[in-house]
């Protein structure tokens, strides 16, 4: 670490700034201890053009307009805010002979009592050329399935999954083309068996061009054998590359899918460190990305905080005196005070 390095300390660092790590230092810091996001800014949240799936926000709000809330209410708690891109990041042992953290970034270096990694994932592209993005090319099946009732859709890929979600998209419409574009499938004869006894046409020919509507919204898609096939949208699926270096610099252990393996609140098999979101197993959607950072919060908090003290420790220190309490740092007690005071 240089002399000239900003250096940060907290108790708790969350990487990456989407709804689950926010939700995650939104509990962390409403539960009094110092917090603060690290995010680099951007990722898939952010990209949204409107947000589906989320009970009392209503679809016309933008990922980016959903998540300038957030930080605002992370503001108006007391939590730090760095924009900033996290390279590395090691234990460390503190004075009092405990585990640390430090992380490394770009802008600064940070060190805390727990992190929580909010890292995602990035999404595969397929090759150009291609619809706009959330005007006919979409990723995400259970946010925008609902948008394609009754409309011509295809499905991109080659894979399994891509023959998966062309079968899924039956329950929404009649008319779903998977779009293998000149690779070869790789999924098995079973599902090839499956495809053939669904009303799912296989085209192979590639596409070489995009025909868009005067809103922007795709048309229809042009073929290397002279065909245009009328589409209002569809999904690419290409897999995705799951932002898993820290964790792994960390130790912390990854599934054979690049996902980082976690427990019921978020633990990672390394003591002191969360991971949280599009960066762990299951469902990719905003409503179980906030469920999730707000388990890691709390059970951060149950980690972290000061009272009740433990048998032993009451034993060892004594009872604990009124002046040490309350366990909340002063300028988050002040913050809080702040807020709460209503009418005046």
């Amino acid at each position: 670490m240089s002399e000239d390095t900003e250096h940060h300390e907290y108790e708790v660092v969350v990487v990456g700034g989407g709804p689950a790590g926010m939700t995650a230092a939104l509990y962390s810091t409403r539960l009094g201890h110092r917090t603060a996001v690290v995010s680099r800014g951007g990722g898939r949240a952010a990209m949204m053009q409107e947000v589906h799936n989320l009970l009392g926000v209503r679809e016309e709000t933008s990922g980016a307009g959903f998540l300038g809330v957030g930080q605002e209410q992370l503001d108006e708690y007391g939590c730090d805010q760095h924009r900033d891109m996290v390279t590395s990041c090691s234990r460390v042992e503190a004075d009092d002979g405990s585990d640390r953290f430090r992380l490394s970034g770009n802008g600064a270096d940070y060190e805390a009592d727990r992190v929580v990694l909010a890292t995602g994932f990035n999404d595969v592209r397929p090759e150009p050329p291609l619809p706009r993005t959330g005007r006919g090319l979409h990723y995400c099946l259970h946010c925008d399935a609902h948008m394609f009732v009754d409309e011509s859709v295809y499905v991109m890929g080659h894979s399994e999954s891509a023959a998966h979600v062309a079968g899924i998209m039956l329950n929404f419409t009649d008319e779903v083309d998977l779009l293998t574009r000149g690779d070869d499938p790789e999924w098995s004869d079973e599902t090839a068996g499956i495809i053939e006894r669904h009303p799912i046409d296989v085209v192979e020919e590639d596409v070489t061009g995009v025909q868009n509507g005067e809103d922007g919204w795709l048309k229809a898609l042009e073929f290397e054998d002279g065909t245009v096939r009328e589409y209002k949208g569809g999904f690419a699926m290409y897999g995705a590359e799951y932002n898993n270096g820290l964790a792994r610099e960390l130790g912390c252990d990854i599934n054979d899918d690049g996902t980082i393996a976690v427990g019921d609140h978020g633990e990672t098999s390394v003591d002191g460190v969360y991971a949280v979101g599009d960066c762990t197993p299951g469902h990719n959607q905003i409503p179980v990305a906030l469920g999730q950072g707000a388990r890691a919060g709390i059970d951060v908090h149950f980690q972290l905080r000061d009272f009740p003290r433990d048998p032993d420790d009451l034993d060892e220190f004594g009872p604990v005196r009124s002046e040490e309490v309350p366990g909340i740092p002063d300028e988050l007690l002040e913050q809080a005070v702040d807020f709460h005071t209503y009418g005046e």
